[in-house]
C-alpha cells in the first residue's frame, strides 16, 4: 500500500507539472539583418542580452521571415498562412485598404479562446486605418491589452508621440521606443494581466527600422566609429537588445522564466545598401537585403528558449519560417488548429528540441512580393530554391546547401530538378491566387493604395517602407 501511494503521489506531481499551461512570448525586431547580432557573427555590434539568450536555448541558422517586408511578414506570424493567402500581400501605407481581416484565424484570438490572456506592445502595421473602427484593430484579433503604432514610431524612436493604448491616443512619451515598448509589456505582466491565466505576449519593437534614434548611452559604446549613421544604427540594435534584456530580467524577477516559451526573430532583412544609404545592417554575407527574394532579404536571426524542453546552447539547421509560429505556439498550448483553410506553417518543436532533423511540409516555403527589385517569387523545397519574375517567364535555381550566397544559377546544369520545381512553383502560386483576396490585382504594390493614386501624397506620407 505504501508503494502504491508513493507511485500515485509521483503520478499526480508529474501530471500536474505537465498540465500547467505554458506562457508564450513572441519578440520581433524590425529590419534586423541575419548578421546583425554578435551571436550571428557581427564583429562590432554589442548585443549581450540576445547573445546570452542564444546560449540559453536554440539558435536557428536557417530562420526565414514570411516576407521581405514588414506587414506581410507580420501577417504570416499571426495566421500561419503565407501573405498572399491571408491577404496582407504588401507593406501597408497609412490610409490603405489592405488589412488583416477578421475572417483569418489569429494566434492571439485562438489562444484567448483557450483561456490565455493576451497583450501586444509595439509596432502593429497590419492595417492602413490605425485606431479607426473602419478596420480591425489589435483587440479585434484577440488582444486583451495593446499599445501600438500603425507603422514607425514618430517622429523617431526618441520621445514618440503616435502610440495608442487600447484605442486611446497616448500622446508624447519620454524615452526611446524599444525600452518604452518593453516597459509597457512589463507593466502589463506585473499589474494589468489576469495572473490566474497563462499569457501570450507579442513585443514588436521598431528598432532598428529607420528613421532611428538611439540613446546617447548606447552610441557611447561605439567611440571608434566615424560614420554617424553607422554608429546610430549599431547603437539602435544595442538599444533593442537592452530592451529585450529588460523583459527577460522581468521574467526572472516574477519567476516566470521556467514556464515561458520565448521566440525571437526579425520581420525581414536589413534596410538600405549597408554602405551609404540609411541602413547599416548586415545580411551576414547573404545575397540581397530588405525587399529582395534572395536570402539576405528573407533569412533572419531566430532563437528560442523553453527551459527543460529545448537544450541550452543548441543549434538548429532545419529551415523554419514565420508562418510556423502559429501552429507551433498553438501546439504548445494544446489548441486544435481550426480546419477549413490551408495552413502554410508547421509545428517546429521537433526541430527546436533536436528530435527531428527534417520537417514534413505539406506546403513548401514560399515568398512573393511585387515590390521586390528583381525576382518577385521564391520557393524552397529541401535544399533547393527556385526564384521567378512576376510573369513566371524568367527563373533562377540554387542549391542552398552548397551555395547559400546564391552565386551560381543551376537551372541549365540541373534541367530535371529545374523542370520539377518550375512546375510546382507555377501550380503552388496559382493555388494561392485562387484562395486569397484579389487586392493585389487592383491596388498598387507600394502600400496597398489604389493604382494611379496621387504620388505627391505618397511622398508626404510619414510611414515609409
Amino acid at each position: 500500500m505504501k508503494l502504491f501511494l508513493t507511485l500515485l503521489s509521483s503520478f499526480v506531481v508529474i501530471h500536474s507539472a505537465f498540465s500547467v499551461p505554458t506562457n508564450m512570448i513572441l519578440f520581433l525586431a524590425d529590419d534586423l539583418g541575419y548578421g546583425d547580432l554578435g551571436s550571428f557573427g557581427h564583429p562590432i555590434i554589442q548585443s549581450p542580452n540576445l547573445d546570452a539568450f542564444a546560449k540559453q536555448g536554440v539558435r536557428l541558422t536557417q530562420c526565414y521571415s514570411g516576407s521581405a517586408v514588414c506587414s506581410p511578414s507580420r501577417s504570416a506570424l499571426l495566421t500561419g498562412r503565407t501573405p498572399h493567402r491571408n491577404g496582407v500581400y504588401t507593406w501597408i501605407a497609412e490610409g490603405a485598404e489592405v488589412h488583416l481581416r477578421t475572417s483569418e484565424n489569429t494566434l492571439p484570438e485562438l489562444l484567448k479562446g483557450a483561456g490565455y490572456t493576451t497583450c501586444h506592445s509595439g509596432k502593429w502595421h497590419l492595417n492602413g486605418l490605425f485606431n479607426d473602427p473602419a478596420q480591425p484593430q489589435p483587440n479585434d484579433h484577440g488582444y486583451d491589452w495593446w499599445m501600438a503604432t500603425q507603422n514607425n514610431a514618430g517622429p523617431s524612436h526618441e520621445n514618440p508621440n503616435n502610440f495608442a493604448r487600447n484605442g486611446q491616443p497616448v500622446g508624447q512619451m519620454q524615452g526611446y521606443s524599444a525600452p518604452l515598448v518593453v516597459s509597457e509589456a512589463i507593466t502589463w505582466l506585473k499589474e494589468k494581466r489576469d495572473a490566474s491565466k497563462p499569457f501570450f505576449l507579442a513585443v514588436w519593437t521598431h528598432e532598428p527600422h529607420y528613421p532611428i534614434k538611439s540613446d546617447p548611452k548606447f552610441k557611447a559604446l561605439y567611440p571608434n566609429l566615424t560614420d554617424d549613421i553607422q554608429r546610430e544604427h549599431h547603437a539602435n540594435v544595442t538599444q533593442m537588445d537592452h530592451a529585450f534584456g529588460m523583459l527577460m530580467e522581468s521574467l526572472d524577477e516574477q519567476k516566470l522564466t521556467d514556464n515561458t516559451f520565448v521566440f525571437f526573430t526579425s520581420d525581414n532583412g536589413p534596410e538600405g545598401d549597408g554602405i551609404k544609404s540609411p541602413g547599416r545592417g548586415s545580411s551576414g554575407g547573404l545575397r540581397g537585403r530588405k525587399r529582395d527574394m534572395h536570402e539576405g532579404g528573407i533569412r533572419v536571426p531566430g532563437m528560442a528558449r523553453w527551459p527543460g524542453k529545448i537544450k541550452a546552447g543548441s543549434t538548429c539547421d532545419v529551415p523554419v519560417i514565420g508562418s510556423d509560429i502559429f501552429p507551433t505556439m498553438l501546439g504548445i498550448a494544446g489548441v486544435k488548429i481550426p480546419g477549413g483553410r490551408t495552413l502554410d506553417g508547421v509545428n517546429i518543436i521537433p526541430a527546436l528540441d533536436g528530435t527531428a532533423t527534417k520537417l514534413e511540409r505539406p506546403q513548401p516555403l514560399f515568398w512573393r512580393l511585387h515590390m521586390a527589385p528583381n525576382m518577385k517569387i521564391a520557393m524552397r523545397v529541401e535544399d533547393w530554391k527556385i526564384l521567378a519574375n512576376e510573369t513566371l517567364t524568367e527563373f533562377e535555381l540554387y542549391n542552398l546547401k552548397a551555395d547559400e550566397k546564391e552565386t551560381t544559377d543551376l537551372k541549365d546544369k540541373e534541367p530535371a530538378m529545374f523542370a520539377t520545381l518550375k512546375a510546382r512553383l507555377i501550380q503552388h502560386n496559382a493555388s494561392i491566387d485562387a484562395e486569397g483576396p484579389d487586392w493585389w490585382k487592383r491596388l498598387s504594390p507600394n502600400g496597398g493604395k489604389p493604382k494611379g493614386a496621387d504620388e505627391k501624397k505618397k511622398k508626404k506620407s510619414k510611414d515609409k517602407v
